[in-house]
């Protein structure tokens, strides 16, 4: 059964959601495409679907990846950088060797006036590397 790009994207947000925690997790279903979301969060649990007994059968599901997986980290912001801000691309990289990375390179991009040409080049990098991922696990998409 298929599975829309739109569904499998906010999986992939859910999952991403809660840093280096392992807080927030999806998978999906291969035969169904069905999603499932977790979390550690006992207020949020409730709200979600419960998990199947089988959920760790790697044949029939997959986890959704964690961006660093996909090369959506500091690889792509560093890609942004080379094509988007070269003057800056140094002082990005550098950024990107510390703590606070995020809130320093956001700063730039209002500064540059670039936010906007950032989330819509994330969002395409994002999703490509989505589907591409949906095509290595065989997950059909539609949409």
């Amino acid at each position: 059964m298929p599975v829309t790009i739109g569904d499998i994207t906010g999986a992939f947000e859910f999952a991403n959601t809660g840093g280096d925690m392992g807080e927030f997790c999806a998978f999906v279903c291969k035969q169904t495409g069905k999603i499932y979301l977790q979390t550690d969060f006992p207020d949020t649990a409730e709200l979600l679907d419960e998990l199947p007994d089988d959920i760790h059968d790697e044949e029939k599901y997959v986890a959704l990846p964690d961006k660093r997986e996909l090369d959506l980290g500091k690889p792509l912001v560093l890609a942004f950088a080379g094509e988007y801000l070269p003057g800056d691309f140094d002082d990005v990289r550098y950024f990107f060797d510390k703590r606070g990375a995020y809130s320093k390179f956001k700063a730039l991009l209002a500064r540059r006036g670039a936010i906007d040409r950032w989330h819509a080049f994330e969002a395409k990098a994002t999703e490509q590397a989505l589907r591409d991922w949906c095509a290595l696990n065989e997950i059909e998409i539609v949409g």
